[in-house]
């Protein structure tokens, strides 16, 4: 199972006003295990970013002034995202700016849904938390994931975080706990060694009856025939009552 978790930024709100992406971050995650085969990418957008994107991410004209386009990008970018699970927190804004892009700057673009499933982690969390907070920070805080790193966002870095809250959102603990505390998620099956004790009562043992036996018997049997004679608990030697 591969699934990729994904975010973008980009120069506004709108593409349909224009607006473009400045920055690409994938996560790679295989059969639930972070895989670091990631792709990061930011882009030259050919237009100024909004001030208020600006104090979002950080990202200015000036540092992407010698980046890649789209364009130059956009093949290498549907090679590694298709046939995944894209993972991405608030689907319809990211995958809307994706198509558009897309459609734009590549010849016979296929349109995010044909390349991959998406599953909207927005979506998931209001069904898990109805009437709460389910930003990406809110859902660090109520899974215990650290996002002390954010004083921006990032796209690269809002992947990696998001990663580990689908993890523990979809029940991420996987490996066996010896009692240490954790924050499993919803659905997520904590499993604890306990050690027998060295001394215990001797296990009781309960023997067939006869009637028990016959019919065990005439089971055995019954596979014989329907098996042309190759049941294994009627071969010489072993034990079938």
């Amino acid at each position: 199972m591969r699934q990729i978790v994904l975010d973008t930024e980009t120069t506004g709100l709108e593409p349909a006003e224009g607006h473009r992406i400045i920055e690409i971050g994938c996560v790679e995650l295989v059969d639930r295990r972070l895989t670091r085969n990631n792709f990061h990418q930011y882009l030259q957008p050919d237009r100024e970013i909004d001030q208020g994107a600006v104090e979002v991410h950080g990202i200015t004209n000036e540092f992407l002034r010698d980046k890649p386009r789209f364009a130059d990008i956009a093949e290498d970018f549907v090679s590694y995202i298709r046939g995944a699970e894209l993972i991405i927190h608030n689907a319809p804004f990211d995958v809307g700016f994706l198509n558009h892009e897309l459609i734009q700057r590549l010849k016979d673009a296929e349109p995010i849904a044909d390349l991959c499933l998406v599953t909207d982690t927005l979506t998931m969390a209001r069904s898990l938390h109805p009437g709460q907070r389910n930003s990406l920070d809110a859902l660090c805080k109520r899974y215990d994931v650290d996002n002390s790193q954010r004083d921006l966002h990032g796209a690269l870095l809002d992947a990696e975080i998001l990663a580990d809250v689908y993890l523990a959102m979809t029940g991420g603990q996987t490996s066996l706990s010896l009692g240490a505390s954790s924050a499993p998620g919803a659905g997520a099956v904590r499993e604890v060694v306990r050690r027998l004790p060295a001394k215990r009562p001797p296990l009781t043992v309960v023997h067939a009856v006869e009637d028990e036996l016959v019919e065990h018997r005439a089971r055995l049997a019954a596979i014989d025939k329907a098996s042309g004679g190759q049941c294994l608990w009627l071969s010489p030697g072993a034990d079938n009552g």
